[in-house]
């Protein structure tokens, strides 16, 4: 029978704290990273994630709590005694030396002779896709090229964890697209574990095995990225996540494991407790929606159940794939955002154009 259980933890964070004067940067941090996998920090700027990194890697001492890399308590271990190798923002690519001696740049006290040396900085060269580099000046790089040259001298020196402080934040939007892919790639290839600092939602959620969600030194919520965007455990973490609608709602009643709510703007709908993740107390709240959870409905077209809701166009921004309308629905105090693809034949609604809106309670969340 095939093992599903989790891999083992290769970091282990144990109500970290770190203060930096009265400045509380890091609050009782506890978490498990486990071997092999890609993990994201994210949160604001200012939230601690890149704080946390620089501790795991050693160059933060913390204030209290523990730190274990493989099990063994990295308190007083030198940055470049730990098993971790860090990727700087600025990738810190020497300009007057080749991008061989660049990657090789670690190898210098290793004991490796010239030939060793010479082989393990191809074969690193090799694994981000710039064999026939190792001649050409660093200078002379594209910034894609010199975040490939700093992954492959991270990872010559073999680590078991690779550390990444937001390395594409300086690439263009394309390039940035790119080099997720490739990341992914190498990650699964080279099977050690990654974790990433960043600010973009939208990269953690591509990227990553697991995301922590960070605000103001604190893990809000750590999940794999589909229970992070699908079943968000508060407002907060609902807003950082995606696009959310929230509607005020009022919680009406509770039975068999069901809650009853009244939406405004939609009307009556029965949810799980697993959708209510503060609970469901009797009185007012807001029901939280994603916008590719409401559709248009066309001509002759009708919601199941007769889950539908009226309303008025207020503003339309098309993006050639996907059309973004914000609909003000019947009796909601403020408008919300539906995305619809456009698909062949399908029209593009005009501002003050009156639609119907089809909703279903499945992708509701209610916070309370």
């Amino acid at each position: 029978m095939k093992d599903t259980s989790p891999p083992p933890a290769i970091i282990t964070l144990d109500h970290v704290e770190k203060y930096y004067g009265e400045y509380h940067a890091l609050r009782g941090i506890t978490a498990e990273i486990r071997q092999g996998e890609f993990f994201s920090l994210l949160g604001p700027s200012g939230c601690g994630k890149t704080t946390l990194l620089r501790a795991i890697a050693g160059f933060e001492d913390i204030s209290s709590g523990t730190i274990r890399l493989d099990g063994r308590d990295m308190e007083g271990v030198a940055p470049n005694k730990r098993p971790t190798n860090l990727v700087f923002q600025s990738y810190a690519i020497f300009p007057h030396l080749t991008v061989a001696q660049n990657v090789g740049f670690g190898l210098r006290k290793s004991g490796k002779s010239p030939e060793e040396k010479r082989r393990a900085v191809g074969e690193a060269l090799e694994m981000v896709g710039l064999g026939q580099f190792g001649a050409r000046a660093a200078h002379a790089l594209s910034g894609g090229q010199r975040q490939r040259v700093a992954l492959a001298r991270a990872l010559i020196l073999k680590p078991r964890v690779l550390l990444l402080d937001e390395p594409l934040s300086a690439l263009d939007k394309k390039m940035r697209e790119v080099m997720q892919v490739e990341l992914i790639k190498l990650q699964r290839e080279v099977g050690i574990t990654f974790i990433l600092v960043t600010h973009d939602q939208e990269e953690a959620l591509v990227m990553s095995d697991r995301i922590a969600v960070m605000f103001e030194g604190s893990i809000a919520q750590l999940d794999d990225p589909e229970t992070l965007y699908r079943r968000p455990k508060s407002r907060r973490v609902a807003e950082f996540i995606g696009m959310m609608n929230f509607l005020p709602a009022e919680v009406t009643g509770e039975a068999g494991g069901h809650v009853s709510v009244d939406v405004a703007g939609l009307g009556r709908a029965e949810l799980d407790l697993a959708q209510c993740p503060s609970g469901a107390q009797s009185g007012k709240g807001e029901v939280g929606v994603r916008p590719e959870s409401l559709t248009v409905l066309y001509e002759g077209q009708h919601a199941e159940g007769g889950r539908e809701a009226e309303g008025t166009v207020k503003e339309v921004v098309y993006y050639g794939d996907m059309t973004y309308y914000d609909v003000l629905l019947d009796g909601a105090p403020a408008p919300v955002r539906v995305s619809m693809r456009n698909m062949p034949g399908r029209r593009v609604l005009d501002i003050e154009t009156r639609a119907r809106l089809a909703w279903d309670p499945r992708a509701m969340t209610l916070f309370c």
